[in-house]
């Protein structure tokens, strides 16, 4: 088949993965080289399917290079966690080896799942054998296929909340890749003589153009943000009972600066399908990018560029072709918020969850909080709670009868009861510098103090308790989804930021470019005199981004091909 593929008009890495022999390539060699910290450059490719980001110190970079010395590479290990539901064992699992194999943190992401950072090449195997140990695994967790599912953070919230996530772990299930490549080279397990050639039934031999992401979401709440995923799946219920999924394919936010051919985009809502459906929905529309979607190019590579160049009427028709009949009419549906809905809750069954905001989703020991601690002792000593990870980068001790217990260890450590503004908790950002070799700026280590200044002028309007989604990333790509922001910051150079204002607050409108490479100095003079209008001049209930649209400071985004950096 080789032959009859014409590679110079497609991506280098569509040959790469061909080539690979189902994900393998040359990892196994890269992995024993003892000569360099990294792996080979086709296989830094191949490693991401594995779960594994190759990355460098880039503190340090300057004065390795003066000495001569190879960058400090590390890797980061992504974790899939359909839902985002871990027990305490499995917790504690991760938390031991952030310690013995990485840098003694763990990240929570915006995708509900777990990020080691900071793991050496030769910490790789016993990593992933750790995680595997544990009944979870990295493969899929990054690379061109569906990546971990996302649903409503807390199952046993009802009935309809666990249906919603036995719909992502299926999903997950039945889009994992079924190469074998991934168990003969991270946990040894070697295959017979006589075994069949791996086969792909769904990726095929080069798997998908590009990443894909799919979330399940419960209206009124849309924390999953539901319309920045290619896939999404609304739960409609009537009277209690989910009937099936409003479906939304085309979200997507990555973005280059200076390619104005690559934007942000939001899902259009495009049918509704019954529960026993949504699986096979699933697969088609993975089928519909895999053989229509962009190889050339892997920056125009995502579905919903596939979309918008072919027409969304043309997808719907390829969908129901590929499905065999057709999707019904959409259902009636109302988000109210996007965020988390923060502190404890009674589930049906009396067991007790509490939601803990973790700032920047980054879970560690400072002079100030020992949250890694608390949670370590929460997990040792209540051994029945799950560890939820939200689609916010935040955390849900969850389904315990011992709330007492829980609620006393956190306070012991001052983790909770704890007072936060309304802009602080509903902030996200991605982890940027100093590993992400993309980021041009700060995002998680500089947020937390950006907000504390910005949290001064509001006490002076008396607007700390409003809610305001801000977030933060290092670039453009949007992996803290920042364009659906009603304050949002993408990185441009070190200390400088791109402002974007008019989101909404319900995860369903795009913000828009208000000022270009601002410093922190000027970024506070920006937002000063527009808080102060929104404390005298907002509507009754007005959210920000809602006021800052109706006032003109930006106009609304009707459509990503609209948007501009």
């Amino acid at each position: 088949m080789s032959e009859s593929i014409d590679w110079s008009v497609l991506s280098e890495v569509e040959k790469i993965k061909y080539d690979s022999n189902y994900l393998r390539g040359t990892l196994e060699e890269s992995l024993a080289d003892p000569v360099t910290g990294a792996i080979a450059d086709a296989d830094t490719q191949l490693s991401k399917f594995h779960g594994i980001y190759q990355q460098f110190d880039r503190d340090v970079e300057k004065e390795r290079k003066r000495q001569k010395l190879e960058p400090a590479f590390s890797f980061l290990i992504r974790v899939r966690l359909p839902g985002g539901v871990a027990s305490s064992q499995q917790w504690l699992q991760m938390d031991k080896l952030a310690d013995e194999h990485a840098n003694g943190t763990l990240k929570l992401t915006t995708r509900q799942a777990f990020q080691l950072h900071g793991v050496i090449k030769s910490k790789l195997k016993p990593t992933i054998q750790g995680i595997n140990d544990a009944l979870m695994d990295t493969i899929a967790a990054c690379g061109d296929v569906n990546r971990n599912v996302m649903s409503h953070a807390n199952p046993a919230e009802s009935e309809l909340h666990a249906e919603v996530y036995q719909l992502a772990k299926d999903i997950s299930a039945h889009l994992t890749p079924q190469t074998t490549a991934y168990h003969e080279i991270w946990l040894e397990k070697k295959l017979l003589a006589d075994s069949k050639k791996d086969v792909e039934p769904i990726y095929g031999d080069r798997y998908l153009p590009r990443k894909f992401k799919m979330s399940v979401v419960i209206p009124p709440y849309n924390d999953t943000d539901v319309f920045s995923q290619d896939l999404g799946f609304i739960a409609i219920e009537e009277k209690g009972k989910l009937i099936g999924y409003n479906i939304s394919v085309g979200g997507g936010f990555g973005s280059t600066f200076g390619i104005p051919e690559t934007y942000p985009r939001l899902g259009d809502v495009i049918g509704f399908c019954k529960p026993d459906q949504a699986v096979e929905v699933a697969e088609k529309v993975v089928l519909v990018q895999k053989d229509n979607g962009d190889r050339a190019n892997r920056k125009h590579a995502r579905l919903k560029y596939t979309i918008d160049d072919n027409g969304l009427d043309w997808f719907k028709a390829e969908l129901n072709r590929y499905l065999g009949y057709e999707l019904e009419p959409a259902k009636p549906y109302q988000f109210t918020r996007n965020g988390d809905r923060f502190g404890w809750k009674k589930g049906t069954d009396g067991k007790w969850s509490l939601n803990l905001f973790v700032e920047g989703g980054r879970v560690k020991d400072t002079e100030q909080l020992q949250l890694k601690t608390a949670l370590r002792e929460v997990a040792e000593q209540v051994p029945d709670a799950q560890f939820i990870l939200t689609g916010n980068q935040n955390l849900i001790i969850a389904n315990t009868a011992e709330k007492s217990k829980v609620a006393a260890i956190l306070k012991k450590y001052t983790v909770w009861p704890i007072q936060l503004s309304g802009l602080r908790q509903n902030s996200i950002a991605c982890v940027a510098l100093n590993t992400c070799g993309l980021a041009f700026a700060e995002a998680e280590r500089y947020l937390p103090e950006l907000i504390t200044k910005l949290e001064d002028i509001l006490d002076e309007y008396n607007l700390r308790k409003e809610e305001i989604v801000i977030r933060m990333t290092g670039c453009p790509n949007g992996c803290g989804r920042p364009y659906l922001a009603e304050i949002a910051f993408i990185g441009k150079s070190l200390g400088h930021y791109n402002l974007y204002l008019g989101g909404n607050f319900n995860g369903t409108r795009l913000n828009s470019l208000y000022r270009e490479t601002l410093s922190e100095e000027q970024i506070l003079d920006e937002l000063r005199p527009i808080i102060a209008d929104f404390a005298e001049n907002r509507l009754e209930k007005e959210s920000f981004g809602d006021f800052v649209i109706r006032k003109g400071y930006v106009k609304e985004i009707k459509e990503g091909k609209d948007f501009k950096h």
